[in-house]
C-alpha cells in the first residue's frame, strides 16, 4: 500500500523526490490486534510505524508494581509516527501496544538510517527536540521572504565604512569633508575613543549656539554611542533604532570599530514601514496628532505576522513601539517641571514585553515622597482615559493610574510591595506577580529602580516566599490526557495551560536570583547563563512559550478581523480544529514540555504536598 502513504506530513515532506521514492519502495504493512506488541522495550526494532489506522500506547512498567502496571506517555492515531529514536539507537526504549486494531506503515530501520544519513534536516527532526522541529517548520512554511530576512546577519552588506576625523579637526574642515564624501554623520576619534557628530549637531553648534568654525569638532560630538555587533540580527538593529529614537548604529567586534549601519540601509530589508509609525509617533505635537500614529500599529502587527516575521522580534518591535507611544502621551499631558519627579511604569506582559496585540492596561505612577501636585489624580484619570481611546483597553481589575490605588509615593509603593510578599491572599499575590514585571516608560525611571532594588534585597534568602510564591504556577491544569494527547479537542486556554505557568515559574526563579531583565525569554537566557537552569531546559521553555504566543497570536487576528469592533473576544482561546496536524503535534510537545517544568518546580520548591 505504498501509494497510501502521505508524504506532505512531515518529516517525510522533507526528502527529496528520490529520497521519497526510496522510501515508497521499501514500505512494509503490518497488521496488529488489540493489546498486541509493535515493539518491546529493549528489543531490537523493525523500523519507523507511521499508523495509517488504529491507536497505539508508548509505555513503560512502573518500578516496583509487581501487578503489571504501567505508565502510559502518549498515545499515537492516524498518521502519526514512532520508533524513530528507537530505530536509531538500534533498541526500543518503551513498549509500544496496540490500544486497538492497527495497521502501520513500516519503514524499515536500514531505510531509516539510509535517509538519516543522506538528509541533514532529516536526521534533525528524528533526533532533535521541539525547538529544532519548530525551525524546520519555520523553514519549510509558505512565507520565504520575511524569514529569510528575519534570519540576515548586520553582516550581510549593510555596514557602511564611516567617515572618521581626529581630535583637533575644526568645525569648518569636517563640514567640507562630510559634503566632499555624501556622508550625514562623522566618527571623531578621541584617544582611543570614538564619538558621533551629525549634519544636525553641527548646524545646531554653529546657527544656535554660535561656536565658531575653528573650533574642536570632538567638543561637539557624543561619546555615548549604540553598538551592535556584525554577526548579530539585522533585525535586532532596527528594534535597537526604535528604542533609542536613533538612526544610526556603529558595529563594534571584540572592542574594534568595524563601520556604521543606518536605518535607511536596513529599512531596505524590511517593507513593515514600522519606522514611519515611529517618526509619526516622535513628531506628534497633540494629542490628536499621536492618536493618528498609534491607529498604525494593528496594521502594523498584521504585516508582521503575515510576512512570517519571528514572533519574538514582533514582540520586541511592538513593545518598543508601546512604549513610545505611552512616554510621548505622557510628555505632553505631564508639565515638563513634574517629570523628573514621577515614573510611569507599565507591568504584566506590557512590562515584560511579550504582548503584541494590544491588551488592558496594567500601569502604574511612583512619585517622590513629599511631592506636591494636586492635579495628579485628575491628569491620570485623563492619561488612562487617552489611552483607552488609543485602543489600549481599561483593564477589568482596574490596575491603572487612573486608580488612586495605584498611584504612589516611593515609600507608599515599597510598603504595598513588601505588604504582598508577606500576604498569601490570592489577589495580593497576584497584585505581586504583576507588580515584579514593571518597567519604566515615562519620567525618572531612578524612581522605579530604588523600589525594585530595595524590594531584592527584602527577598533575600526568604525560602517560605518564595515557596508560596511559585505555588501559583501550578494552580491550572496541563491540558494532557493520562495517556500524554491534548485534552480537548475542540478549544483550550493556552494562557492558563501553557504560557502561565512558564512565565510565572521562570518569574520566581529569577527573582530568587535577582535578575534584573523582565522579558521571560531574556529571564531564561540569564538564568541558563548562570547556570540556574540547563542551557537544554531553557531552550524548550523557550521554544514552547513561543508556539503558544505564535499560535494565540494568529487566532486572535483572525478573530478580531471577524469582529465588527476589530476586537478579539475571547484572546487566551485556541480552537484546535483550525490547527493542522503539525501544529497540534507542536503543541503537545510544548504541554509536555510544561508538564515536566511543573515537575522541576514542585522538586525545586518542595511543592510536593499541595
Amino acid at each position: 500500500m505504498p501509494s497510501s502513504f502521505n508524504m506532505n506530513n512531515l518529516p517525510f515532506s522533507l526528502l527529496t523526490e528520490e529520497e521519497q521514492s526510496m522510501l515508497r519502495q521499501n514500505l512494509d504493512i503490518g497488521y496488529f490486534q488489540k493489546g498486541e506488541v509493535l515493539m518491546a522495550a529493549g528489543s531490537v526494532p523493525e523500523g519507523v510505524y507511521v499508523i495509517y489506522k488504529g491507536l497505539v500506547s508508548e509505555s513503560e512498567a512502573v518500578d516496583g508494581e509487581d501487578d503489571g502496571q504501567e505508565h502510559v506517555f502518549v498515545q499515537y492515531q492516524e498518521e502519526d509516527y514512532f520508533g524513530g529514536w528507537s530505530a536509531i539507537k538500534g533498541k526500543a526504549i518503551h513498549d509500544f501496544t496496540a490500544v486497538e486494531e492497527t495497521i502501520c506503515h513500516i519503514i524499515p530501520t536500514k531505510t531509516v538510517l539510509d535517509l538519516v544519513a543522506t538528509n541533514s534536516l532529516f536526521a534533525d527532526y528524528f533526533t532533535q527536540n521541539l525547538a529544532a522541529k519548530a525551525e524546520i517548520m519555520e523553514q519549510h512554511s509558505e512565507d520565504q521572504d520575511m524569514a529569510e530576512f528575519m534570519l540576515a546577519r548586520v553582516c550581510e552588506g549593510v555596514i557602511r565604512e564611516p567617515l572618521i576625523v581626529v581630535e583637533g579637526t575644526s568645525v569648518a574642515e569636517t563640514t567640507k569633508m562630510m559634503r566632499e564624501k555624501h556622508v550625514d554623520c562623522v566618527l571623531v576619534k578621541r584617544g582611543s575613543r570614538y564619538g558621533m557628530v551629525t549634519g544636525t549637531d553641527l548646524l545646531d553648534a554653529v546657527v544656535i549656539n554660535s561656536l565658531p568654525l575653528d573650533a574642536d569638532v570632538a567638543e561637539i560630538a557624543s561619546y555615548r554611542l549604540i553598538s551592535i555587533d556584525p554577526d548579530d540580527y539585522l533585525f535586532n538593529a532596527l528594534i535597537m533604532m526604535t528604542q533609542q529614537k536613533i538612526e544610526r548604529i556603529v558595529v563594534i567586534k571584540s572592542q574594534e570599530l568595524v563601520g556604521i549601519v543606518e536605518l535607511t540601509d536596513v529599512l531596505s530589508f524590511f517593507s513593515s514601514h514600522s519606522h514611519v509609525i515611529g517618526l509619526r509617533i516622535e513628531r506628534a505635537k497633540s494629542v490628536e496628532g499621536l492618536h493618528q500614529a498609534a491607529q498604525g500599529l494593528n496594521k502594523l502587527i498584521k504585516s508582521l505576522v503575515s510576512h512570517g516575521v519571528k514572533t519574538r522580534f514582533a514582540m520586541d518591535l511592538l513593545a518598543a513601539m508601546n512604549g513610545r507611544i505611552m512616554a510621548k502621551l505622557f510628555d505632553l499631558m505631564v508639565p515638563p517641571d513634574i517629570q523628573p519627579h514621577v515614573c510611569l511604569i507599565v507591568m504584566g506582559s506590557e512590562g515584560r514585553g511579550e504582548q503584541i496585540m494590544k491588551t488592558d492596561q496594567d500601569n502604574a505612577l511612583i512619585y517622590r515622597d513629599g511631592l506636591a501636585w494636586p492635579e495628579m489624580h485628575e491628569v491620570m484619570q485623563r492619561f488612562s482615559k487617552q489611552l483607552i481611546e488609543f485602543g489600549y483597553p481599561k483593564c477589568p481589575g482596574d490596575i491603572m493610574v487612573s486608580n488612586p490605588e495605584w498611584v504612589n509615593s516611593l515609600g507608599d509603593w515599597t510598603q504595598k510591595l513588601s505588604d504582598w510578599s508577606s500576604s498569601w491572599e490570592e489577589q495580593d499575590q497576584m497584585n505581586l506577580a504583576i507588580a515584579v514585571d514593571a518597567k519604566p516608560v515615562a519620567g525618572n525611571p531612578a524612581l522605579f529602580k530604588a523600589g525594585r532594588n530595595w524590594f531584592f534585597k527584602s527577598l533575600k534568602n526568604n525560602d517560605l516566599f518564595f515557596s508560596h510564591f511559585a505555588k501559583v504556577a501550578l494552580d491550572f491544569d496541563t491540558p494532557l490526557t493520562f495517556f500524554g494527547n491534548l485534552k480537548d479537542k475542540g478549544q483550550l486556554d493556552v494562557k492558563k495551560g501553557g504560557i502561565f505557568p512558564i512565565v510565572h515559574g521562570v518569574r520566581t526563579i529569577a527573582l530568587e536570583h535577582r535578575i534584573l531583565a523582565t522579558n521571560t525569554f531574556k529571564r531564561l537566557e540569564a538564568l541558563a547563563e548562570a547556570g540556574v537552569i540547563e542551557e537544554r531546559h531553557a531552550k524548550d521553555l523557550t521554544e514552547a512559550l513561543g508556539l503558544f504566543i505564535q499560535l494565540r497570536l494568529r487566532q486572535q487576528i483572525k478573530r478580531a478581523d471577524e469582529q465588527e469592533a476589530g476586537v478579539d473576544l475571547t484572546p487566551n482561546t485556541l480552537d484546535l480544529q483550525s490547527l493542522n496536524k503539525m501544529e497540534r503535534d507542536l503543541l503537545r510537545d510544548a504541554f509536555h514540555i510544561v508538564k515536566g517544568f511543573k515537575k522541576h518546580l514542585e522538586l525545586k520548591y518542595h511543592l510536593g504536598g499541595r
